[in-house]
Order: structure tokens, then C-alpha cells, then sequence
């Protein structure tokens, strides 16, 4: 692959889908998902929950979509729910949670490393049952990878502590797995073994995997069907929708292929410090580099052919599938022909 116009770092939602995915959408089965199910949309669900070790799942628009859904049926209006610091269904979602769900989001620190709350944490924000007029707290958010952490990946044996430690204070569980796959592939585990004792799990396709759109809510067959009720109230129902699963059941068998995307990142990173940026070490496909200038920054990457965005006051660029090694090399022969940290500095 050779690259001659600005390469696009942005984000792993950049990717288009190829020739073979296109195919697949063409060739789709598909139904009135609405009124009979769509076969193909049912397929890529099956096989969705089976690969997230959850009884069922739903096909839905956006990872956003997903997680108010599973917020509304978990919360009841003036719940308390818990979250990590900067977590996406704080920080992304336009105050949704709060909204649409009506609970009260709480921020918690993050003392186990980026994206990574401890459970004495979690327990004691949860608290102890109080008078019928106290503030009652039922739901933890936990999101791996942590996105505004850099991707950071939450390890088998702490999530395990984390939903253990919702258990016993009586909080139940809702995991935004965007980007899961990930954090899966960087761990060397299956996607399920991510998601034990979670009561729903939202996952993206159309990020990392390649898909044009969709991501997949899933829990208890109980949990989904009352899902597909709620996705239909916020316009999420899909007629045709075989067309977009078919993409998603492609998206579903490159998994594996993410591991490049992760390789990449640790090749943008190593040569980023050689050229003296300031950059945490990649554990996925986020990459977080501090700069004296943030929106200096983002300009002069721009001016010199690398598209990049803001995220927790640096700059992130986001390895992804249409960006190849080469693709890599050259945004890093890019980025020192212009002498972009040099130059950025220099205008301050």
C-alpha cells in the first residue's frame, strides 16, 4: 500500500469496509428484522453472544445506543451508577446516562493504573443501604479497554475482583467492551473470558474489526428481549438489516487481526520517543503523546500529512486496519520531516 494523501490516525471508526465485506453485504439474506427477524441479522447475533460468553445478544446502531439501553433497564430513575475516571458513558455519550436513564453518574479514581479502579474503591462508593430517601447506588460501569486511558486493558483477575465486589454490595454490572476484541487479542484470552459475571456486555464492530456501522448488546435472554423492546422505542429497530450484519459477521472473524493494529501502535510509539516525544507505551492500539501545545500540536500533524485528534489533554492517535507498517513508517518519516514537535514547541 502506498500513501500520498494525509494518512488518518483519528480513530479505528475511520475504516472502510473492503472489497470482501462489501461482497458479503451484497449477497446478504435478509428479512424485516422488525417483524419476522432478519436471518442474517439473527446469525451475527447468535454468533456474537457466543463469542462474548452471554446468552443473547442484539444487534444495534452504535456502541452508545448499546450502553444507554443497557442503562435504562438497569437503573431505575435517581439511581446512583459508578464509573471509572473519563469512562466514554461519562465523558462521550452527551450526558445520555443522566438523561435518557435518568441515573446519577459518580466518578471514581483510578488507583491501579490508567482506566483501573480497585475494588475497596468500587466498595466504598457503593456504600450501605440507607433510609428509604438516601441516595440508593445499584450499578457499576466498568469499560476494557479504557479508551480515554489509551487503551488501557483491565486484566482477567481484576475484573473478576471488580464484579465480585459489585456482588457483594449489590450492584449489578454493565461492561462497554467498544472495544473488547482488543483487550482480548492484548491478553491472549477468548472475549468471553472478559465478560464473567457481567449482567450485559456492549461491543463495537465497526471500529477495529471494519465494519461501516453496528455494534452488539448482550446479557440473558430475558435481558435482550426487553433490549430489543427499548432499542425500538429510541428508533434503533432495522428493517433490512441483513445487509449491515453480514458486515458484522466478517468484522467477527478478523479478531485475530488486531494484533497487527496493536504491533503498529508499539512502532508509532517507539519512533515518536526516538524523535523526542513524550508517549506512553501502547498496550492496544491507542497511543497517548503529551506535547507543549495541544492544538499547536494537532495542526502542525495535520500540516504535515497525519491526522490525529484530542483526548485527556494529549494527542491520540488510533492504529487501525487501512493503516498498514509502511503506512506506520510513513507517517513517522512525516512527522520528522516536518519537525513537528520541534516546530510546535518553537511557536509557543
Amino acid at each position: 500500500m502506498t500513501y500520498s494523501a494525509p494518512i488518518d490516525l483519528r480513530s479505528d471508526t475511520v475504516t472502510k469496509p473492503d472489497d470482501r465485506m462489501r461482497a458479503a453485504m451484497a449477497a446478504a439474506e435478509v428479512g424485516d428484522d422488525v417483524l419476522d427477524r432478519d436471518p442474517t441479522m439473527r446469525a451475527l447475533e447468535e454468533r456474537a453472544a457466543d463469542r462474548l460468553g452471554m446468552a443473547a445478544a442484539l444487534w444495534v446502531p452504535s456502541g452508545t445506543m448499546g450502553n444507554i439501553i443497557a442503562l435504562m433497564i438497569h437503573l431505575r430513575r435517581g439511581d446512583r451508577f459508578l464509573a471509572a475516571k473519563d469512562a466514554h458513558v461519562l465523558q462521550n455519550e452527551l450526558g445520555a446516562p443522566a438523561w435518557l436513564a435518568g441515573g446519577m453518574p459518580t466518578e471514581l479514581p483510578c488507583e491501579l493504573g490508567p482506566g483501573r479502579m480497585s475494588p475497596e474503591t468500587v466498595r466504598a462508593a457503593a456504600g450501605t443501604a440507607g433510609p428509604y430517601y438516601s441516595l440508593r447506588t445499584s450499578l457499576l460501569c466498568l469499560e476494557n479497554t479504557h479508551n480515554a486511558a489509551g487503551g488501557a486493558v483491565v486484566p482477567i483477575e481484576e475484573h473478576t475482583r471488580l464484579v465480585a465486589t459489585a456482588r457483594a454490595t449489590g450492584l449489578r454490572v454493565h461492561l462497554d467492551g467498544a472495544r473488547i476484541w482488543n483487550a482480548a487479542v492484548a491478553l491472549e484470552v477468548p472475549p468471553a473470558a472478559l465478560t464473567v459475571g457481567a449482567d450485559s456486555v456492549q461491543s463495537c464492530l465497526s471500529k477495529g474489526l471494519g465494519a461501516p456501522v453496528g455494534s452488539v448488546l448482550a446479557g440473558s435472554a430475558e435481558f435482550v428481549e426487553e433490549a430489543r423492546r427499548v432499542r425500538k422505542m429510541l428508533g434503533g429497530g432495522v428493517r433490512q438489516g441483513g445487509v449491515l450484519a453480514a458486515a458484522g459477521l466478517v468484522a467477527l472473524e478478523r479478531v485475530g487481526e488486531l494484533a497487527e493494529d496493536h504491533a503498529n501502535a508499539r512502532l508509532l510509539a517507539d519512533g515518536l520517543a526516538e524523535q523526542g516525544w513524550l508517549v506512553q507505551r501502547p498496550q492496544t492500539n491507542i497511543l497517548l503523546a503529551g506535547v507543549p501545545d495541544l492544538d499547536l500540536a494537532l495542526q502542525r500533524l495535520a500540516g504535515a500529512g497525519v491526522l490525529a485528534t484530542p483526548m485527556a489533554g494529549q494527542v491520540r492517535f488510533v492504529t487501525h486496519r487501512d493503516v498498514d507498517r509502511a503506512g506506520i513508517v510513513e507517517v513517522l518519516r512525516r512527522i520528522e520531516k516536518e519537525d513537528v514537535l520541534r516546530n510546535q514547541t518553537a511557536a509557543r
